[in-house]
């Protein structure tokens, strides 16, 4: 007596898909935007140096592994952080932020100046904590002033000369304007009002005679 088993018939189930490289770019994908949405609140809430990489990946739910599987370190996580702030406000001043910010809180009734939540002032936060960390940090502050460098170039190519003072000085001098009163304002918001920035930018910007 032989052991004889029935043929399957019928055609083959088909094989799952979604396991192919477009779920896993997805999902590699969607734990960067989770490691970098939570270093941008936790670095403005508490500083570069406040935060540890741990930290960060707590905050979006993921291990340390996931860090290091997507950013050599802290300094590239940064960088990426900073990439994305520039795609994000290509054409769009902090000052300029913070000054719509405010009339929003006017029209609401509602202030936001110690909300670290709020867009405009987490950006300025972090503008700081980025310009500190390359001032204390010699191997990434050449990276992020290049990156600075980038944000001129990008504004002087918008600008004409005037005055005999070239694009790129020009842009320099907008930016200093811009980092410079955006953070006199956000500790002193009524004797230094983001209107200001208006005022100086119109000075700088203004086309040749």
């Amino acid at each position: 007596m032989t052991d004889e088993r029935p043929e399957a018939k019928g055609p083959r189930p088909p094989r799952p898909s979604g396991g192919g490289p477009r779920p896993r770019r997805d999902r590699r994908e969607q734990t960067r935007t989770a490691l970098l949405t939570a270093a941008e609140r936790l670095w403005a809430e508490r500083g570069i140096h406040g935060a540890s990489l741990d930290d960060i990946a707590a905050a979006a739910g993921l291990t340390k592994g996931a860090v290091y599987s997507n950013f050599a370190g802290k300094t590239d996580l940064l960088l990426a952080l900073m990439e994305r702030i520039t795609s994000d406000r290509t054409r769009t001043d902090v000052c300029e932020e913070l000054h719509a910010a405010a009339q929003d809180a006017d029209l609401t009734g509602r202030s936001s100046r110690h909300d670290t939540d709020d867009a405009p002032r987490r950006l300025a936060l972090l503008l700081v904590e980025f310009w500190l960390y390359g001032m204390r940090d010699y191997a990434a502050g050449w990276r992020i002033a290049d990156w600075y460098a980038e944000r001129r170039a990008q504004l002087a190519s918008e600008l004409d000369p005037a005055d005999d003072v070239p694009p790129t000085d020009r842009a320099t001098l907008t930016m200093a304007l811009d980092f410079g009163l955006a953070f006199q304002h956000l500790l002193d918001p009524t004797r230094v009002p983001t209107d200001l920035y208006r005022t100086g930018k119109a000075l700088m910007q203004r086309p040749a005679h």
